[in-house]
C-alpha cells in the first residue's frame, strides 16, 4: 500500500484526488469505485496490475473521499462523471485506457466507452452489467434500500443516528449478503444489522478505519445524490452498442442478481446484444464485493483480460 502515490488534479473546477501506481509499459487502467467505496476499494487490483506492467489510476469520484465537493449537490449528474474521466485522461496525457468499474462505477465506465470509444481499450465491471434502459425497481417493496435512499431526508435521518464508522460497517455487512437489503415497515435500512454482527472475514478493522476516515471528510450528502437520487437522470442512448472488448465478473452470491430480471438478463446472454464482445465469469462464493473478497481470483481475471487486449497500446 505504501507504494501507491496520491496526487490532486484540478478537473473541471474541482480538486480531485487520484491514487496511482505503476510505470505503465503496457498501458493505463482506470479503476472506478461504487458506494460505500472510495479509491481504496481497488487496493489489491491496483498493485496487481502495476506488477503486471500497467499504470493503475483510481480517482475518488467528485464528492467522495479526498475529492472536493461539487456545488449544488442536488444537480449531481452521470454526465459529470464521464466528463471528469475524460478530463483526467487528458490531464495525465493518457490517449487510451482500460476502464474498470465496480457497483455504480460500472455505469460511467460503460458510458465512457459509448461516448468516447476512441479512448477506451476495454471495459471490466464487477457486480453490475451494462443495461440499456437503466434499472426498474417498481416490483420491489417500499423498504428496498434504493427506494428508501432516494427519498430526500430518509437516509440522512437513518445514517445520522450513528457515527460514520458504524454506517460504513453496517452497509458493508448488509451488501456482502446474498439477499437484497429490504427493511420492514417501521424499520430503517441500518436496522438490518446491529453492532453484534461481525464484519465479513475478508474485511478487516483496518480496512474499515480507512473507509471511515475518508467518509469523515466527505460525508454522505453527495454519495446519496450520486448514485441513488441521480438514477432517474441517466441519459439513455438510442440503440447503444459497446464496441470495445468487455469482461463482467459476477459473484454467484451477489444480491444484485436478485434485482428484477437481472439474473436472466446476464445468464441468458441477453446482455451481449448491447456488449457483443463480452466475456462473463462467475465466482461461486463471490458477493457484491468480490474484488475485495477474492482478490487473487479477480486479479488473475483482470490481468489476463488486460494482457489479451493491450497490444494496441
Amino acid at each position: 500500500m505504501e507504494k501507491i502515490e496520491h496526487i490532486y488534479l484540478d478537473i473541471r473546477g474541482l480538486r480531485l484526488h487520484i491514487a496511482q501506481i505503476g510505470k505503465g509499459e503496457l498501458g493505463t487502467v482506470v479503476f472506478l469505485h461504487g458506494f460505500p467505496e472510495i479509491w481504496y476499494t481497488w487496493r489489491h487490483q491496483m498493485i496487481a496490475v502495476a506488477d503486471a506492467g500497467f499504470r493503475a489510476i483510481a480517482p475518488d469520484f467528485r464528492g467522495y473521499g479526498l475529492s472536493e465537493q461539487p456545488p449544488e449537490l442536488e444537480n449531481a449528474s452521470w454526465e459529470d462523471l464521464v466528463a471528469d474521466l475524460l478530463a483526467i485522461l487528458d490531464a495525465l496525457a493518457v490517449p487510451k485506457a482500460f476502464m474498470i468499474g465496480k457497483d455504480f462505477g460500472a455505469l460511467p465506465a460503460y458510458h465512457f466507452a459509448l461516448y468516447h470509444p476512441d479512448r477506451v481499450l476495454g471495459v471490466v465491471t464487477s457486480g453490475i452489467p451494462f443495461t440499456p434502459t437503466g434499472f426498474n425497481f417498481a416490483s420491489l417493496p417500499e423498504g428496498f434500500y434504493i427506494k428508501r435512499w432516494r427519498e430526500p431526508g430518509r437516509a440522512e435521518a437513518d445514517f445520522g443516528r450513528f457515527d460514520v464508522k458504524r454506517v460504513v460497517r453496517t452497509i458493508y455487512i448488509l451488501f456482502s449478503r446474498s439477499e437484497i437489503p429490504i427493511a420492514e415497515e417501521g424499520q430503517e435500512i441500518l436496522d438490518l444489522a446491529d453492532e453484534s454482527t461481525p464484519l465479513p472475514a475478508w474485511f478487516s478493522e483496518e480496512d474499515l478505519d480507512a473507509y471511515a476516515a475518508l467518509y469523515e471528510k466527505s460525508g454522505f450528502k453527495y454519495p446519496l445524490q450520486m448514485p441513488y437520487r441521480a438514477l432517474s437522470r441517466i441519459q439513455l442512448v438510442a440503440d447503444p452498442k459497446v464496441e470495445v472488448p468487455a469482461l463482467l465478473i459476477m459473484g454467484e452470491k451477489d444480491y444484485c442478481l436478485k434485482f428484477p430480471e437481472m439474473e436472466n438478463y446476464v445468464r441468458s446472454g441477453a446482455v451481449k446484444q448491447f456488449v457483443p464482445d463480452l466475456e462473463i465469469t462467475y465466482i461461486p462464493e463471490g458477493s457484491h464485493f468480490v474484488p475485495e473478497q477474492f482478490p487473487d481470483q479477480v486479479n488473475e481475471l483482470i490481468v489476463g483480460f488486460l494482457k489479451s487486449h493491450s497490444q494496441s497500446v
